[in-house]
């Protein structure tokens, strides 16, 4: 064992053990390399995914439905009625 490294004990299910035995066969390692692999998977930096392209707020996220009404300031103002 190496000086930097630490040696721990787990208490597994006797079916669990078996399984991690028998995929360490499949794929020609040992039970320790499959568990230390899956352990640097589980506490590894998770990767950040980012957006391909950012958003423009040029078009419309949702397409118009129905009939488009166009006004002008002035013409809001003068169907509002303010106090």
């Amino acid at each position: 064992m190496e000086k930097t490294a630490i040696r721990t004990s787990i208490d597994l299910p006797r079916e669990l053990h078996r399984k991690l035995h028998e995929a360490a066969a499949r794929k020609g390692c040992s039970a320790r390399k499959l568990i230390l692999a899956g352990i640097e998977h589980a506490v590894g930096e998770p990767e950040i995914s980012r957006p391909a392209r950012r958003l423009t707020l040029d078009e419309s996220l949702v397409p118009l439905a129905g009939r488009r009404i166009d006004f002008t300031n002035e013409e809001l103002y003068d169907l509002i009625e303010f106090p």
